[in-house]
């Protein structure tokens, strides 16, 4: 009876996972004409562009300041071990797009990195000329000519557009990292879970919180409409991303 129900639960678990992607897929195809400076639901947008510089002002914030408090030693050996998992995904992309210059030295930053660089706590990789971007499926459906779809904002993650939510969910497939931990499939002997995914995105976003905590201050001192910033500073980074600028 147990595994009745594990069996019936793992069934419907698949069957809404493909529903939503369905959802994505057509989501993205009505929504992929249309220009990134327009916007799917801007009132909406607004609502969770609120909740999430609350979020970010009660805790996210906070915690980006105690994470530059840490010795640097830590705080540069953090760093380095997230670039060099998020470099995962930049491997098959880079192939994708038919870039190999960078796919070799992606596959080389993780080879060298994670060996000699101790699980890439260390960046030796890049002191012998190695250095990967950072690519991702939005970036590459954009390098084939899909339209960015109008812009929104998501609770927490942030700022995105049609294709880029769609790209974030391709990612989950392509990327070596996530088939280990978040999909739990087990790739050359290697096997993690859905706490590994999930902590290793958190420490990334604090990461990068930490490094920009002028940035963002200033950003918000200076900006007569933020939501509108935000979006603009969004936009001309994906669109940068995607030109390798």
């Amino acid at each position: 009876m147990v595994n009745l129900y594990i069996q019936l639960n793992i069934m419907h678990k698949k069957k809404f996972t493909q529903i939503f992607n369905y959802f994505l897929i057509i989501f993205f195809i009505t929504f992929s004409n249309v220009k990134a400076t327009e916007e799917c639901f801007e009132g909406f947008s607004r609502a969770i562009f609120k909740f999430n510089m609350a979020f970010d002002e009660t805790i996210f914030e906070p915690v980006a300041k105690g994470y530059n408090k840490l010795p640097n030693p830590i705080k540069k050996g953090t760093s380095n071990f997230t670039s060099n998992i998020s470099t995962f995904l930049s491997i098959p992309n880079t192939l994708l797009q038919g870039n190999f210059k960078q796919f070799g030295h992606a596959t080389g930053s993780v080879i060298i990195n994670t060996s000699v660089g101790v699980l890439g706590l260390m960046n030796p990789a890049e002191k012998m000329g190695l250095k990967a971007h950072k690519e991702d499926v939005g970036q590459t459906l954009g390098l084939y000519g899909f339209g960015t779809g109008c812009y929104f904002v998501l609770p927490i993650l942030g700022p995105t557009t049609a294709r880029d939510t769609l790209g974030l969910i391709a990612d989950t497939f392509v990327d070596p990292f996530a088939q280990i931990t978040l999909r739990e499939n087990e790739l050359l002997g290697v096997s993690g879970n859905k706490l590994d995914y999930y902590s290793f995105k958190s420490t990334s976003a604090v990461d990068f919180r930490s490094d920009n905590l002028r940035s963002f201050e200033t950003l918000e001192k200076n900006s007569i409409d933020l939501y509108s910033s935000y979006k603009s500073i969004y936009l001309q980074d994906r669109e940068n991303k995607i030109k390798n600028s």
